[in-house]
């Protein structure tokens, strides 16, 4: 099929590559002129044959909503526009209400993958009526990881996002248990090899994970972490979390506690929140920020 794709940085740009191996047509735009294949929606548009799908993946807020805006000006009845970024559940809701208005489809999809997508493939949970997610189809299983699992029809619209914001919650606190074990593992005189012991965990324990795995990268690539800040900053996904489980009166303890520990890097050189950056750089490429 084809599909056009706004927004070609560390994800998108990885995400075209991956479709067009798997055979399909993509058409990318980017407001950097060096990434696109054209040099403007407009130009994506009409590049497309009609029924259209495009794939929005931008930042969240006011760069996916302006984005959207000018779409629903440029595309006609029976198109589809996908929402890939990490948008809120809400805004998919307002999209979808605001697009139909014109007879265009929408489906929110969540993904995680990081930088490692392009070749482990990307988890998508997507969201929208039957049909629209049908003509999605496509796309969705050429990004999926190999095997059965890795991607689900998650419900309505809204499902995709709000299912993808549970899974960065839940990896919130994974990252800190890990973080706090190491922290500990660090402190005391009796362990001498922080990272050996990390590593043994890689093998026939009831916590070995990807998680782990690339906690291990980072210590290989710095034992210490001695080369990295503790400051880690939060994307939104873990604060809109916890919003939902106080609308929904959930009990979130270990999430919540994540997040906040999160705002105490901002406070101080916290030698766990060495460990929370390094694992996003990790797996999502990341900013870190050096001493």
């Amino acid at each position: 099929m084809e599909l056009g794709l706004v927004g070609l940085g560390k994800m998108g740009g990885n995400m075209r590559e991956r479709i067009r191996r798997a055979g399909h047509t993509v058409i990318g735009y980017d407001r950097n002129p060096d990434l696109g294949d054209v040099h403007s929606l407009q130009e994506l548009v009409d590049s497309l044959s009609a029924p259209r799908v495009v794939w929005v993946m931008v930042p969240a807020g006011a760069a996916t909503q302006s984005t959207i805006d000018e779409l629903g000006e440029l595309l006609s009845p029976g198109d589809i526009v996908v929402d890939g970024g990490n948008s809120r559940w809400t805004d998919d809701e307002k999209h979808a209400e605001e697009l139909a208005a014109k007879g265009i489809g929408f489906v929110d999809c969540g993904v995680s993958g990081g930088v490692w997508g392009l070749e482990n493939g990307y988890a998508l949970m997507y969201g929208g009526d039957a049909a629209n997610v049908a003509r999605v189809q496509p796309v969705f299983d050429a990004l999926k990881p190999e095997g059965e699992f890795g991607s689900v029809h998650a419900g309505k619209v809204g499902a995709g996002h709000f299912a993808k914001m549970v899974h960065n919650g839940i990896e919130y606190a994974m990252m800190q248990a890990y973080a706090e074990g190491w922290e500990l593992l660090e402190k005391v005189d009796s362990v001498t090899d922080v990272r050996e012991v990390f590593r043994s965990w890689q093998e026939g324990t009831v916590i070995r994970s990807w998680l782990l795995d690339l906690a291990v990268n980072a210590l290989d690539e710095d034992e210490h972490l001695d080369k990295l800040r503790g400051y880690a900053a939060d994307s939104g996904e873990g604060r809109w979390t916890v919003e939902a489980a106080i609308d929904n009166a959930v009990p979130l303890p270990a999430i919540t506690a994540s997040l906040f520990a999160r705002f105490a890097s901002r406070q101080d050189d916290s030698p766990q929140m060495k460990m929370i950056a390094a694992l996003r750089n990790q797996f999502g490429g990341h900013a870190v920020e050096s001493k």
